[in-house]
């Protein structure tokens, strides 16, 4: 069976949303996935792709509607029992949720009817790290929005005093049937969302859905030698402390160095004069440190040069910086100047 497609979860807002709500948790998703910001990512243009989805349905009070109706969303709407779809329900809008399997992975996956809330999906988030942490390994900081148990009623959804008594549309099992004929399939009671339990007044910080949307903040142990696009699973830290987060590491260039396998290659420039005379030279390694280059006499632009051990290390193995030489030409001479070179040139017998 399909994997479940929950708008809500997708777009990371509660049953109860505001249209706003949702548009600003759109946006934030998708400037985070947007393919622009993820070239050559698979994944990330797949979550584009649900995002959209999930915003075009839940951003229109019509799909909406339909969606939760249908078993999509896991509350709001009354709910139909066993034997009869209702007088405006039509077979014919099982369209607007791309087939019959996603309308069946929609209904299915939603809590109380084919996935235990023990088996909670992972968030994956994109960090950005610098060049240096990735390569010499450090710790970075990163905030999640996930979705936590609410503190106020610990999940049940009542507000505090409030009576809990069996759901009488689902009469315990969390859960209605609906369909016509041989046609039937299950979905979470619209009345309790699938606890099977009703309050007699919700919780008014999570509005009886029983969980809250926060901001978590944490440390993420950067190894040292890390590559664009390495995946690390933080197991137990995703929603509801029961969820894994899996993190995508983009690496972000550096003004000053550049990395070929385990080797960094950085560009430093000389003038005509160290280039043709020779001279030494202070190069920053990755580590902050300086270390002087011996540049001799004839270098010449582009060449380069090797300082061993000073690339990054990982899994035993440490790679060597090389050092490239770019060879600055003065733009504008002096009359003196121009006199100097036509000399110089005729002297070595240099055309010009």
């Amino acid at each position: 069976m399909a994997a479940a497609r929950d708008y809500y979860q997708i777009l990371g807002v509660s049953e109860t949303a505001t249209v706003d709500e949702i548009k600003k948790a759109f946006r934030r998703l998708a400037k985070q996935y947007h393919p622009d910001r993820n070239p050559d990512n698979a994944q990330a243009a797949e979550r584009f792709k649900e995002i959209n989805e999930a915003h075009d349905v839940l951003s229109d009070p019509e799909k909406r509607k339909k969606y939760d109706q249908l078993g999509g969303g896991g509350g709001g709407g009354g709910g139909t029992s066993s034997g009869d779809f209702g007088a405006d329900f039509d077979l014919s809008d099982l369209g607007s949720f791309g087939g019959l399997g996603d309308l069946f992975s929609s209904i299915f996956g939603r809590r109380g009817t084919g996935r235990s809330d023990d088996a909670e999906e992972a968030i994956e988030a994109s960090v950005s790290i610098p060049f240096r942490v990735a390569a010499l390994g450090g710790k970075v900081p990163v905030t999640l929005p996930m979705v936590e148990v609410c503190p106020t009623c610990g999940g049940n959804g009542a507000a505090p005093g409030a009576i809990i008594s069996t759901c009488p549309e689902c009469k315990g099992r969390g859960i209605v049937s609906f369909g016509q004929g041989s046609f039937a399939v299950n979905r979470p009671c619209p009345v309790c969302r699938g606890k099977g339990k009703v309050p007699s007044e919700r919780c008014p910080t999570c509005q009886g859905s029983g969980d809250v949307r926060v901001e978590k903040r944490l440390m993420i142990t950067v190894q040292p030698g890390t590559e664009d696009g390495t995946r690390v699973r933080l197991t137990g830290q995703g929603t509801k402390g029961r969820g894994d987060v899996v993190v995508v590491f983009r690496v972000e260039p550096d003004r000053f160095f550049r990395r070929e396998g385990l080797d960094i290659i950085c560009v430093v420039p000389v003038n005509l004069a160290q280039a043709l005379l020779g001279s030494r030279i202070k190069v920053k390694t990755l580590d902050g440190r300086k270390v002087v280059l011996k540049v001799p006499p004839g270098t010449q632009h582009g060449q380069k040069f090797r300082i061993a051990g000073q690339g990054i290390e990982k899994n035993g193995r440490r790679g060597d910086q090389f050092v490239e030489v770019r060879v600055e030409i003065p733009e504008h001479l002096t009359p003196e100047q121009q006199a100097a070179i036509k000399a110089f040139a005729e002297k070595t017998g240099l055309k010009y």
